[in-house]
């Protein structure tokens, strides 16, 4: 191959590559001063620059290994040139047009390179617009494999993000609808390792407990001795809890001002002085709110009963019978009904009867008595009818007791020095309270036992009278905060109404410690029934020792 080519076609042959390549040089160089993507191709007019140079040189004894190396750089010439090229050079023996050809068939074979414009879409050399088909993944362990690609990229904060707009925007698509906020647990367990308390942690933890029971009966000794003193009920007083203030929420400035208002209260008019005002929102009508009704006021309007007096329920009776008997008259008159036989009686026997008396006196007394049986049987049939069932008279004894608490609720605090040991006094507290249909509790506290009934106005007055005066207390003996027997006792403490019932049917409560019982009336909560009870329980222990 070496021996086929001269020197003068090999220099005519690189002459025309050299010009073919200005002319490339000069082409894309005016496609990298249009877009700035290209400015990254890498230059090749050099190394054909040195090859022109060595081609000038005089040949030497060497010229056929140079020869067969330039054959060869001819070659890989054809195959990374266009086709315009191949047409200038001449056409060589067969071996030459053997690897022309295949070097024709790698330059179709290859990818075409990739071009893209101002806007970023994909463009030929002429600059046209070219749609590349996407393919998508159809198969779902496809799609998962492509999603776990697109998160893991998206984890490890890899370098994908930092390239092209046309990629990064397509990441961003894939990863829309990732959340960061959720935790991802590592593929491979973590080996779980030995840890160590430290030293000292434990005899720390001793050294507290020991001194929260020296603390303890620290605190029970001075609580005995106040109560020698007389400083205990100082002491209690204060630490009861207060029931919480709710905070002020009166607002700057009020909705009926906002209306009037320029801005606010601080907007003052330059030329008056005062607060701005919007005149335009200032007319001669008069807005009158709803009337509503309140919350414990029935909605039905409620009539006080007329009583009459017994002169007129008298009158009134008589009237009504009267009445009836004209009525039951008119219809003997007119044939519908039938005369009654004559009301006979053993002492107007003789004067309704006359004569049929004295003829047959025995005849005539058992005819009477019988009528008189059969009269009094009537009557009794007629009261035993119109008497109720045992059902009935239950159903009416509850519907008597049961009042209407959808307006209002009636609460009544009692507190009682001991009830905790009395049997007989609980049973009637809680069998009355039931029977009353009334609910509530009855909290026991050493020297100091809470009940609390809710119910009607009437069930109230009859279950106050049972706690102040049917139920005898002063006959029980109890101990006192002093160790002495003092009698037993009951004061009312508050009553009055509430919106609502806070507690269900009645039951006992025993709790050893005053913080318990007041958390229990704060979840129903009424914690300021037992604030009011203790109180007065500890200033009666007070008075009660001096």
């Amino acid at each position: 191959m070496a021996s086929s080519l001269s020197s003068t076609q090999i220099k005519l042959m690189m002459a025309h590559a050299q010009r073919e390549i200005e002319e490339r040089k000069r082409a894309l160089s005016n496609l990298r001063d249009k877009d700035p993507l290209l400015a990254s191709v890498p230059q090749i007019g050099m190394p054909v620059a040195l090859a022109t140079q060595a081609l000038s040189k005089k040949p030497t004894p060497e010229d056929a290994e140079k020869a067969k190396k330039i054959a060869e750089l001819q070659a890989q010439i054809r195959a990374k040139l266009t086709g315009n090229l191949a047409n200038l050079i001449q056409q060589q023996p067969t071996a030459v047009a053997a690897a022309a050809a295949a070097a024709a068939q790698q330059q179709q074979e290859r990818p075409k390179p990739l071009i893209l414009d101002e806007e970023g879409r994909t463009v030929d050399k002429s600059g046209r617009a070219i749609n590349i088909p996407t393919v998508t993944p159809t198969l779902k362990a496809n799609i998962r494999a492509k999603k776990r690609e697109v998160f893991q990229r998206q984890t490890t904060g890899s370098e994908g993000s930092s390239h092209s707009g046309a990629a990064s925007a397509g990441q961003d698509e894939a990863i829309k609808y990732f959340d960061d906020r959720i935790a991802q647990k590592p593929i491979v367990r973590n080996k779980r390792t030995l840890r160590f308390h430290e030293p000292g942690k434990f005899q720390q933890l001793a050294e507290r407990m020991r001194m929260k029971s020296q603390l303890e009966r620290l605190q029970n000794e001075i609580s005995q001795i106040a109560r020698k003193t007389g400083i205990s009920s100082a002491t209690k007083l204060a630490l009861i809890a207060p029931k919480q203030d709710m905070p002020d929420d009166v607002p700057a400035m009020e909705w009926w001002d906002s209306v009037i208002l320029t801005q606010d209260l601080q907007t003052v008019d330059e030329t008056s002085g005062k607060i701005s005002i919007r005149k335009t929102a200032i007319s001669n009508l008069i807005e009158h709110p709803t009337q509503m009704k309140p919350p414990n006021e029935p909605l039905k309007p409620v009539y006080l009963p007329v009583f009459l007096t017994k002169k007129e329920r008298k009158k009134l009776r008589r009237q009504n019978r009267r009445e009836a008997w004209k009525e039951e008259q008119e219809k003997i008159r007119l044939g519908l009904v039938a005369p009654p036989e004559p009301k006979l009686r053993i002492s107007n026997l003789m004067r309704v009867l006359g004569t049929d008396a004295v003829q047959d006196p025995t005849k005539i007394e058992a005819h009477v008595r019988e009528q008189m049986a059969k009269r009094q049987k009537a009557h009794e049939d007629a009261n035993n009818a119109r008497k109720l069932t045992s059902e009935q008279k239950s159903e009416k004894k509850q519907r008597k007791l049961k009042e209407d608490t959808s307006c209002g609720v009636h609460v009544s605090v009692y507190r009682i020095r001991d009830l905790q040991d009395n049997q007989s006094k609980k049973f009637k507290v809680e069998t009355n309270a039931k029977q009353l249909q009334m609910t509530g509790s009855v909290v026991l506290f050493r020297d100091c036992c809470v009940v609390v009934v809710e119910g009607g106005p009437k069930q109230q007055k009859k279950y106050r009278r049972l706690m102040l005066h049917r139920i005898k207390w002063e006959e029980d003996m109890v101990n006192g905060n002093d160790g002495q027997d003092v009698p037993n006792s009951c004061v009312l403490v508050w009553e009055g109404t509430s919106q609502r019932r806070h507690f269900g049917e009645i039951k006992f409560k025993i709790f050893p410690m005053e913080k318990m019982a007041r958390e229990f009336f704060q979840k129903h909560q009424v914690e300021h029934y037992w604030d009011l009870a203790y109180s007065g329980a500890v200033l009666e222990a007070s008075t009660d020792q001096q």
